[in-house]
């Protein structure tokens, strides 16, 4: 290999085998953060508890192993095209993941967790909350993708086979955003080789932190992709515009947005009030994402989910 770079090819040295894989894949087109989070870590962890290149070895281990079974599914899926990679004779189990509507937390738990992490990890945070990005894509994100004049931030490294979009953000999180030292071409790093999986770690380690602080168990269910599904939820609740919603989340295939058209359906003792009796006031309250419901004597009413 010299001195190809391998994507996780800190597996090389214990399990030249996925190093050789891995860059196999990589040859193939797949994208780094695929090979990263889906195949490296599956059969680093394969390596680590089982024969790897013993597919009996492989399927007592998941047979015994307690995670869902759409884990179990994934892993299947990744160690089959390993088994075809080494030509090793492998039938894949029937594991199926199961039909679960997505976790959406609470936004006064959401605002709790960003308002006490550590100030770039909380602005990375809020820029998932808002934009509905996946961890990835804001990872990828330039200043050149940032237009702090018209308050968006483009996509357009997306993943999935995702669409790139252009998406409209609050005035607070620009301001956030040119608060940070701008030391790289990256938006929330310092060199393109810093890796995502870096700050994930931090994250759940803060997290774990405030959720004790604050005595707030529901803190520790927040996960970067659930910020996904609570601005995916929030916007359908708002517009009853699918279509937007599947734009907005970057997705090909409507199937995929569907589902959160099932989460919507919150009680009045979910929201939060305000009333605004004047323009400015009503400005302050669409952009920290309230939502207009009526006029009354004068004075406009909106609403939030808590």
């Amino acid at each position: 290999m010299g001195s190809t770079p391998i994507p996780g090819s800190n597996a090389e040295p214990l399990y030249p085998d996925i190093a050789t894989f891995l860059w196999a894949l990589k040859k193939e087109g797949l994208k780094e953060t695929t090979i990263i989070q889906n195949y490296s870590k599956v059969l680093r962890h394969l390596g680590k508890n089982c024969r790897l290149n013993d597919p009996d070895s492989v399927l007592s281990y998941l047979a015994c192993k307690e995670v869902s079974e759409g884990r179990k599914e994934l892993m299947v899926d990744v160690y089959a095209r390993y088994c075809r990679w080494k030509s090793l004779p492998f039938i894949k189990p029937r594991y199926k993941r199961e039909d679960r509507l997505p976790y959406v937390p609470m936004e006064i738990d959401i605002e709790a967790l960003v308002s006490a992490l550590p100030r770039k990890l909380s602005i990375f945070t809020r820029t998932l909350k808002e934009t509905g990005a996946r961890p990835g894509e804001a990872w990828r994100v330039k200043w050149i993708d940032v237009d702090f004049s018209n308050s968006t931030m483009t996509i357009n490294n997306p993943e999935k086979g995702s669409r790139a979009r252009r998406l409209k953000v609050s005035s607070q999180l620009m301001g956030l955003l040119s608060s940070l030292n701008r030391n790289s071409e990256y938006v929330f790093r310092r060199e393109a080789k810093a890796k995502l999986d870096t700050m994930s770690t931090y994250f759940m380690r803060e997290r774990k932190s405030i959720s004790r602080f604050l005595n707030n168990p529901k803190i520790q269910s927040i996960t970067w992709k659930s910020l996904r599904h609570f601005k995916a939820t929030m916007e359908y609740s708002r517009t009853k515009d699918i279509l937007y919603v599947k734009e907005l989340l970057g997705h090909v295939n409507i199937n995929n947005t569907l589902v959160y058209t099932h989460l919507v359906n919150f009680d009045s003792g979910e929201y939060v009030c305000r009333v605004a009796r004047s323009e400015v006031e009503a400005s302050k309250f669409i952009e920290v994402g309230f939502e207009f419901v009526c006029s009354m004597d004068g004075s406009l009413m909106f609403r939030k989910r808590k």
